[in-house]
């Protein structure tokens, strides 16, 4: 435990001392919780994020007076998918390389379901489907499926192709999350190819950037926004496994691309090798896979250009006009819906240090409970009275200088799960309805036809993107069930 004199000179020239204003009434179990908290506490980078949050608020709100330049994305630095000749050969070259294990995938899996009613991890809910599969298991039953894909179309022996899985977690769910891929066997991975690492946190502080106490023995703190995978990349797995990042575990697998995105889209096609394919073509150091908007009107961030740079523009920054506003094609021209769906080279991830300190943190004012410093009472407060502090994973898009962006068809590809059941929109029944749609289609493409009522669950492990149903040809699907395998389609067909 460092000293009580080592921690005031440092918290005081921090101008940060009255953390340990309560020392002396501390309990020596008390003592050492506060001692090891400010100890690991970064707190002379707390200061620089904080002054520099500021000054960006500041600057955003001069430049949005002075009418700063928001442009749709330029000619060539997007392109979609539907054009069945590109598609191929974007999948060849996605499959080549998860063929020779140069693919890893970077899951953001910290948020827990309290909007749908539960407080376990997200990735652990059921949204009704007949199998009750949770969303981790279709995740890494889409990526066995891949290994095996990639394995056939690569000629590699059974088993040679490995996607290894970076989990991120936060505080509160890392232990749950961990239990739950061991209850459940890692569903079919190996356990070594399952990594599972942690979010940060910063300090809540005080609206003139003091940290904040919640208790006279501790700092309150919150996470650092889904931004907060960098640093997390390069932090140490654990702290029984100093030695070990995500970063360096990328390294030693000779991992080239990765692949990240959120685990509450239940219709997220792992390791995309599509979108893989596509921005390995464009020689991207990042890219944005984007949906469509729905209308004008929908609250969704969009990729576009600001001052000349890629970044996610917010609904609320763009006018009526712009917002409306279509190009030679009819399309919107601020169209491009984000939806944290992102590629990286390896170089590219393990470089973001390199700017990290440009990259501003965004301000959240919340009303957080804290210990008077005069009273030592406890405070519940009213209204705002401090900031949390929050990195977003799209903000690292303006420093990126080869950027591209893949749109892909929203009912194939996106269906979040955001709200409470019974909502009517981003809900478990929308899931459930737009992933049993997705696999009616994938069957009815390969030919078969269905009678009115029939619902059929595709295991991921029998066709992850429709491929491999070839025997279902002019068969009629007559009965409702889940197919863990081609072979037991013929059983719903009588």
């Amino acid at each position: 435990m460092p000293s009580y004199e080592t921690l005031k000179t440092r918290y005081e020239a921090a101008g940060q001392g009255h953390l340990l204003k309560f020392w002396d009434s501390l309990s020596s179990d008390e003592q050492t919780t506060l001692a090891n908290q400010l100890e690991a506490l970064d707190i002379e980078r707390v200061n620089r994020i904080y002054k520099k949050a500021i000054s960006a608020e500041a600057e955003d709100s001069d430049q949005n007076a002075a009418d700063v330049v928001i442009e749709p994305l330029p000619e060539g630095a997007s392109d979609s998918v539907g054009d069945a000749e590109k598609d191929a050969e974007w999948r060849r070259i996605g499959l080549a390389a998860i063929s020779r294990n140069e693919v890893g995938v970077l899951l953001m899996a910290g948020g827990q379901g309290t909007r749908l009613g539960s407080s376990a991890p997200k990735g652990c809910y059921d949204i009704g489907l007949p199998s009750h599969k949770t969303l981790f298991q279709y995740q890494a039953e889409r990526i066995t499926a891949l290994q095996k894909l990639a394995e056939k179309e690569g000629r590699k022996p059974a088993g040679s192709v490995v996607i290894p899985w970076y989990v991120m977690t936060s505080g509160p769910t890392r232990k749950e999350t961990e239990a739950f891929f061991k209850q459940n066997s890692y569903f079919g991975l190996s356990p070594a190819n399952v990594i599972f690492f942690e979010q940060g946190t910063l300090p809540c502080l005080t609206m003139d950037g003091k940290v904040i106490l919640d208790s006279p023995s501790h700092v309150a703190v919150a996470p650092d926004g889904n931004g907060g995978l960098y640093a997390a990349t390069r932090a140490p797995l654990s702290p029984s496994d100093k030695s070990r990042s995500v970063l360096s575990d990328l390294a030693s697998r000779k991992i080239q691309y990765i692949h990240a995105y959120c685990v509450d889209n239940c219709l997220v096609r792992v390791a995309d090798p599509v979108f893989l394919g596509y921005s390995i073509s464009k020689q991207a150091d990042c890219a944005a896979k984007v949906v469509p908007k729905k209308s004008p009107t929908e609250s969704v961030g969009v990729v576009a250009y600001r001052g000349g740079k890629p970044g996610v523009v917010e609904y609320s920054e763009i006018s009526k006009e712009q917002a409306e506003r279509r190009d030679a094609s009819g399309e919107l021209s601020f169209r491009a819906g984000n939806i944290a769906n992102h590629f990286y080279t390896t170089a590219y991830l393990s470089s973001v240090e390199k700017f990290e300190d440009d990259l501003a943190f965004h301000i959240a004012r919340k009303k957080i409970p804290h210990i008077d410093l005069e009273t030592k009472a406890a405070v519940k407060p009213s209204k705002p009275n401090g900031m949390k502090l929050e990195l977003f994973v799209f903000d690292v898009f303006p420093h990126t200088e080869r950027f591209a962006v893949l749109e892909v068809d929203r009912q194939e590809e996106f269906s979040p799960l955001k709200n409470a059941p019974g909502t009517g929109s981003d809900d478990p029944e929308t899931s459930r309805r737009d992933l049993l749609a997705q696999h009616r289609h994938f069957l009815e493409a390969a030919g078969a036809t269905f009678e009115a009522d029939a619902e059929i669950e595709l295991s991921p492990l029998c066709s992850y993107a429709g491929e491999g149903l070839e025997g279902v040809k002019g068969k009629t699907l007559r009965k409702s069930g889940v197919v863990n395998g081609p072979e037991e389609l013929d059983v719903l067909a009588l």
